[in-house]
């Protein structure tokens, strides 16, 4: 797929994207920048290699490290390095001359000059940058990627994003709307609402998350708006006034981190786990599945306190999981917190915890009565993958193409990795 018409002579340039939902965003917009250079989506014939990093955890920062080596082996390509991990890894991967350049989120828009600099650099480029630009396509994609925000005002214990990504600001509604109203008129139903922080979305534009959704789901040819991670108390009032809305995917992703009240006193979060046990029940009652955020290993968290925290995880109405295992991160307050946990004892609660769940979302799946509304995805194997209002996945055998469309399904066999259907 290229960038631009003539391709003859073109060099070309492969992109890898680590991490979240917001760096596909990224990606989407230097591809949609680009006009000096073809997308090939084969990083052996790439010329340069874009890597989109994430640096969340220590383990994102090796993937990104092992990619780099990977390349550095098989390819004569210049690497670039952009994402998050530019801010923190930027520096020393440019001395080790193990990239060509390095360059900060807001400087995408310029990515042609970036891939032409002949002399290594490093550009971190502004902590306090918006988006202006307007996506209108997503590269093999079938649903689209809308970054309504960027950066964090919380200051978890933990966590290294504020340091990389900068302070909440929101992008101009208007923009987004426009950039909905294109990609709606290109054939995408799906909307995914995403941003480092994206509750947090109009705090200081006068506007809201809720607001914002409305106005999107007046847009003709908008199906389903499905969103990032929020925190529970941007579960306002307001926002529960569209909870019964059809358009609202029926599953929230409402970020935790724990539910022993001491360990989330000790992260410096902002939920309190009486509150959040009310607001899934709500939830719960509503239809919705729901999936969280939760840290294992956490300096602090005694044997005492996990249980806690798996008794209370056992009494809510969870159906999904991203599940970590504490990771250091230099400069953070939890990096000098003591008794610090084993890695073994940590990994073993994340299976632990993350059997449960796989047991909770099971027993969802087979207790869900509904028509499932499905977004095919893509093909593998000669079987479509996809997924529904609730963000469970489906697998359909079809003899007909139905790539990117929009399917209903009432009857389908529940496994336990997956639902599956004939059609």
């Amino acid at each position: 797929m290229s960038s631009g018409t003539n391709t003859v002579g073109m060099k070309k340039v492969f992109f890898k994207t680590f991490g979240c939902r917001t760096n596909v965003y990224d990606s989407q917009v230097m591809m949609s920048s680009l006009k000096e250079y073809e997308i090939t989506e084969n990083e052996a014939e790439a010329d340069a290699i874009v890597i989109n990093s994430c640096t969340v955890t220590n383990g994102a920062d090796s993937h990104v490290r092992s990619f780099i080596s990977h390349v550095e082996k098989t390819s004569e390509a210049k690497i670039f390095l952009t994402g998050c991990g530019a801010h923190t890894k930027g520096e020393s991967l440019l001395k080790e001359n193990r990239v060509h350049g390095v360059f900060g989120q807001s400087e995408k828009q310029k990515i042609d000059f970036m891939l032409s600099q002949d002399k290594p650099f490093y550009d971190p480029g502004d902590l306090n940058h918006i988006d202006e630009m307007i996506v209108d396509d997503f590269v093999g994609k079938s649903r689209a990627f809308i970054k309504v925000q960027e950066g964090c005002n919380f200051r978890c214990s933990y966590c290294i994003i504020p340091f990389v990504r900068g302070d909440a600001r929101s992008m101009n509604e208007e923009r987004i709307l426009e950039q909905i109203s294109k990609l709606a008129l290109n054939g995408f139903g799906e909307f995914i609402l995403t941003g480092t922080n994206v509750g947090s979305y109009g705090q200081n534009t006068d506007t809201s998350l809720a607001k914002l959704m409305k106005r999107i789901s007046q847009i003709r040819g908008v199906r389903r708006i499905r969103l990032g991670s929020v925190e529970p108390i941007q579960i306002t009032d307001e926002f529960k006034e569209i909870l019964d809305e059809p358009w609202l995917e029926k599953h929230l992703h409402i970020a935790l981190q724990h539910t022993s009240p001491a360990m989330l006193k000790m992260m410096n979060r902002r939920n309190v786990y009486k509150q959040d046990r009310e607001l899934f029940e709500l939830l719960a009652e509503k239809g919705f599945a729901i999936g969280t955020d939760f840290i294992t290993g956490h300096p602090g968290e005694s044997e005492e306190l996990w249980r806690e925290a798996m008794l209370n995880v056992r009494e809510l109405p969870l159906t999904h999981i991203h599940s970590f295992t504490y990771s250091k991160r230099d400069g953070t307050p939890s990096a000098t917190m003591k008794p610090e946990v084993n890695g073994k004892v940590a990994k073993q609660r994340l299976h632990e915890l993350d059997a449960l769940i796989k047991e909770k979302n099971l027993n969802f799946r087979k207790s869900c009565n509904q028509e499932l509304e499905v977004l095919i995805e893509s093909q593998k194997d000669g079987l479509y993958h996809g997924f529904d209002q609730y963000f469970n996945k489906i697998i359909v055998a079809s003899n007909e193409d139905l790539n990117g469309n929009w399917v209903n399904i009432q009857n389908y066999e529940i496994k336990g990795d997956a639902n599956y259907a004939k059609l």
